[in-house]
């Protein structure tokens, strides 16, 4: 009989049989997840000898939950979210510029889901627009519920903009406004908790998965309160917090002006042969440019909502697309987390047996991570690996001669994990 999962003092329990939520998605959604389903059973089967098993628990939301409850994100499924903690779940339609907010959106604040963790890594035989996609190994980490996702807008004609323009104009500021009779708005929340509960999320992962560098990224030259908010608080958090774990650029900094280069670097080299984590800071834009000229000098990243969704995709463009780049979003402190494919509902894709299921699957390997069962988490990436190396995966992968349908690809990671 299947069990809940639990927290208890800040530790996930999890039981042999847990009962876990599963959203199919829109578009390609439903056949993603018919292929990605028997995946991750046979993983945990052969893992654990039968030991373990999961019972997967269907729920609503999406245009399913439009046609059949007349709502896109039902009250219900939000409660058996938050009753089992954790969930896995497909890709959901966002209409642009109309109609209902965004479904992830609604799911990472109703949730309090704070931190987007997304690992960005290279499959050997993936298509990749870069001459070195191997050198990318990056965790970026997304703050996810602040910045202006948090939704406070105000079209042009409103009373709300009308409002605002008041107050700009009492404050001396609305000669900043280029064109304020049609001027929309929007407010980007950016605070001390939120940031720091996200970069402490960064750089415990950064020490327990022994990796040297993590790197604040924001744009706090021009927006100083905010994004200069987030990096000044990640510094203070890390000094006040992992002293003894962590060497910050700004306490180096104060080395080298205080007592010179030479001792400043003689810090340095102790704290890399110490294997305490070098915590450094960049500007946005530059490290579009870095990222792409030197990756290897990333190992982990923190950043705000709206650099990190461009961020994360532009890395997994690197390493060959969205096809293959898995996700979560967790509150490391309730213990709730959602795993999801990273990608959209492609609708033209639909029906047509030949969407990459790859995402899906490595976020369902996140997620037994996530649960403690790392062998069957190394099983799915490992047949992941094998398929795409011996050309055996969707069109999207590999030469359209070699490729297969979206379900012979799950059958044949299947295969793999068990022979």
């Amino acid at each position: 009989m299947s069990e809940l999962i639990e927290i208890k003092n800040g530790q996930l329990r999890v039981p042999d049989n847990p009962q876990i939520p599963y959203l199919q998605g829109d578009g390609i959604g439903p056949e993603i997840w018919q292929a990605a389903q028997p995946v991750l059973n046979a993983a945990v089967k052969r893992a654990y000898q039968g030991r373990r098993k999961i019972d997967w628990l269907p729920l609503l939301a999406g245009e399913r939950a439009h046609e059949l409850a007349d709502e896109w994100l039902p009250q219900q499924t939000i409660m058996e979210l938050k009753r089992h903690l954790v969930a896995i779940k497909g890709p959901m339609t966002t209409p642009v510029g109309t109609g209902h907010r965004s479904i992830n959106v609604a799911l990472r604040q109703t949730l309090d889901l704070y931190a987007c963790w997304r690992p960005i890594r290279y499959f050997a035989g993936v298509p990749s627009p870069v001459k070195h996609p191997e050198r990318v190994c990056i965790d970026l980490f997304r703050e996810n519920t602040e910045d202006i996702y948090a939704g406070i807008e105000a079209s042009a004609d409103s009373t709300a903009a009308q409002s605002l323009k008041k107050w700009l104009q009492e404050t001396g500021q609305l000669d900043r406004v280029r064109f304020p009779d049609t001027a929309a708005f929007g407010i980007k929340p950016i605070s001390k908790e939120g940031s720091q509960r996200l970069i402490q999320a960064a750089v415990d992962y950064a020490l327990k998965n022994h990796r040297h560098y993590l790197t604040l990224v924001h744009k706090g030259n021009i927006m100083k309160e905010t994004e200069g908010g987030f990096k000044k608080w990640g510094y203070q958090l890390i000094e006040q917090k992992y002293a003894k774990q962590a060497l910050t650029m700004p306490r180096l900094e104060k080395i080298k002006k205080e007592r010179g280069e030479a001792v400043a670097q003689q810090v340095l080299e102790q704290a890399q042969a110490q294997g305490m984590l070098i915590v450094n800071d960049i500007i946005c834009d530059n490290f579009f440019q870095q990222a792409l000229l030197f990756p290897e000098h990333f190992d982990v990243v923190a950043t705000m909502n709206l650099n990190g969704d461009y961020l994360s995709d532009a890395l997994a463009a690197q390493v060959g697309g969205l096809g293959i780049a898995p996700g979560s979003n967790i509150n490391f402190q309730t213990g709730c987390a959602i795993f999801e494919a990273t990608h959209g509902t492609a609708p033209q894709l639909a029906g047509k047996n030949c969407a990459n299921p790859t995402s899906l699957i490595l976020s369902g390997a996140m997620m037994m991570e996530y649960l403690g069962w790392g062998k069957a988490a190394e099983m799915i990436r490992k047949a992941v690996a094998q398929a795409i190396a011996m050309q055996k995966a969707t069109p999207d992968l590999v030469p359209a001669a070699a490729a297969l349908s979206t379900s012979q690809y799950g059958q044949f990671l299947v295969e793999l994990i068990n022979s």
